[in-house]
């Protein structure tokens, strides 16, 4: 346990000296010993706007935009500084403020688009320089700022910390503002281009890695939580893979986390993974791994959403473990369907409201349901099942298991299958995986029996899986023409849910 209570230490220790140089910096530029953007000021309009204007600096004119000295690093501390001071609601006041008042000179991008028109007819170098000159214009007024902000220690991770707050604002609906919105673009435009894949690391995170990195990998596992050092040193050791990118910006900071477990053959339970282990110290058998099962990832940074990491980093680690074992010859994921439990109450509720509960099972499997329940036939053996499926009390008695697990599994292949979103899957991680190429392989009744399994998914797993010659054709398919790559296994179940709903 030594390694955790060094690790805070530490940590809380070069916090401190950090702030202290820059409360120091501060005080040397405000003139005193406390800084202008102290906490007295932080209450009201006034400061923020005066703060605004002396680090939002004006940008040059379109003739002098390569000759213009940088502003000075005091600006982008001082803009750092203060905006760590604010509480939520002024953080909303202060970046409703940043992206309406210092933003794009609309006045001067119409005055340029009519100047544009007027030079259709003219030469065409005439017309390429109004229309670089019109792509200038564009550039809202803060953009400068943060591009200024990503030079300066730390300035990188609190961008990415400022656009998970600008998400925030705009997905809680808090406000509808357009600036807010183009102030988030501006963000993820600049944060794709320093998070692209040429400019990342791929690490191979072992027990022999910095406590402080395994802590945070152990922080930020969001699909298995990690119980204790036992359980993650399991989740490096023998027969496993932990790998994630990091940047040189952020460094000892795992930007997006992939867990692979090494197999003889596809799981299709993640109890296997995550539950039964070898002992530490085993050696690997190379002749018992022919499967790579990507059994969770995880994006650590809420301001990089919509980054494009997690598919570039599945790519590199195949790479790798081709390199490491050449006869491998399966990939594939085992992934939660997060989301299923949810859409089902609401399925069940909408045939309930509409009258039609017997359409759902084949009379069979209501008798069935009926005897095991002893809820009348109808609309009440219908909210007896929803009653028990939302309170996973279903699984107490072998007989309801075994009776609805057709009657799930073929909603949960239609959820998956079915179920879109302007086209395209409706399930947040099956849509990554198809976007990725990979084929909608193979749904596996109660694969996750943890409380958290069953309340999102009933215990239903799946796993898309990595046919390496096909990836790009199924991501064309899926991305152009939205249509998904499915196994006979998913394509029956699908048949049969339309043939006992009456689709």
């Amino acid at each position: 346990m030594s390694p955790i209570r060094f690790a805070i230490p530490l940590c809380a220790w070069r916090h401190l000296s950090v702030l202290r140089s820059v409360q120091s910096l501060r005080g040397r530029q405000c003139g005193g010993a406390r800084p202008r953007c102290s906490s007295t000021g932080l209450n009201g309009e006034r400061s923020m706007e005066e703060l605004l204007r002396r680090t939002v600096t004006p940008l040059p004119t379109y003739e002098t935009r390569d000759k213009s000295p940088p502003p000075p690093d005091s600006n982008s501390l001082e803009f750092m500084y203060f905006y760590r001071k604010l509480n939520k609601e002024q953080k909303l006041v202060f970046l409703e403020k940043l992206s309406k008042e210092f933003g794009v000179d609309h006045r001067g991008v119409s005055e340029l688009a009519v100047k544009l028109l007027d030079t259709q007819l003219r030469d065409s170098a005439t017309v390429l320089q109004v229309e670089d000159r019109l792509r200038y214009s564009l550039t809202p007024r803060y953009r400068h700022l943060l591009g200024h902000i990503s030079r300066v220690e730390g300035g990188v991770k609190f961008l990415v910390d400022l656009r998970a707050d600008v998400l925030g604002i705009t997905t809680s609906k808090v406000t509808d503002s357009p600036h807010m919105r183009d102030l988030n673009s501006t963000l993820k435009s600049l944060l794709s281009e320093w998070f692209s894949v040429g400019l990342l690391r791929l690490e191979r995170i072992t027990w022999q890695s910095p406590c402080e990195l395994l802590q945070k990998i152990s922080q930020y596992e969001a699909v298995h939580p990690v119980r204790n050092w036992t359980d993650i040193k399991r989740r490096v050791g023998p027969y496993r893979r932990c790998y994630a990118f990091t940047h040189a910006s952020m460094p000892g900071e795992p930007l997006v986390v992939l867990h692979v477990a090494l197999t003889q053959d596809i799981s299709d339970n993640i109890q296997s993974i995550v539950r039964e282990f070898a002992t530490l110290d085993a050696i690997e058998e190379v002749q018992k791994i022919n499967s790579a099962i990507f059994y969770s990832i995880s994006s650590t940074q809420a301001g990089l959403q919509g980054v494009e990491l997690g598919n570039y980093l599945i790519k590199r680690v195949v790479r790798e473990l081709q390199s490491e074992f050449p006869h491998m010859a399966q990939f594939s994921s085992l992934s939660p369907i997060p989301g299923f439990a949810a859409w089902l109450q609401g399925f069940l509720g909408q045939y309930r409201k509409e009258g039609r509960a017997a359409e759902l099972l084949s009379e069979q499997e209501w008798r069935e349901v009926e005897e095991v329940t002893g809820a009348a036939h109808g609309a009440a053996a219908l909210e007896t099942l929803r009653a028990l499926l939302g309170s996973g009390e279903w699984l107490r008695s072998e007989r309801l298991v075994r009776t609805l697990e057709p009657v799930l599994m073929r909603l949960c292949a239609w959820y998956l299958y079915g179920e879109k979103r302007r086209g395209y899957a409706l399930n947040p991680v099956a849509n990554f995986h198809l976007q990725n190429g990979a084929v909608l392989w193979r749904l596996n009744w109660l694969a996750d029996t943890s409380p958290r399994g069953i309340a999102n998914s009933c215990g239903i797993m799946v796993n898309y899986r990595y046919f390496l010659q096909e990836t790009s054709t199924n991501s064309a398919t899926y991305l152009q023409n939205k249509v998904i790559t499915a196994s006979e296994q998913v394509l029956s179940l699908v048949s049969q849910f339309h043939k006992n709903s009456k689709l």
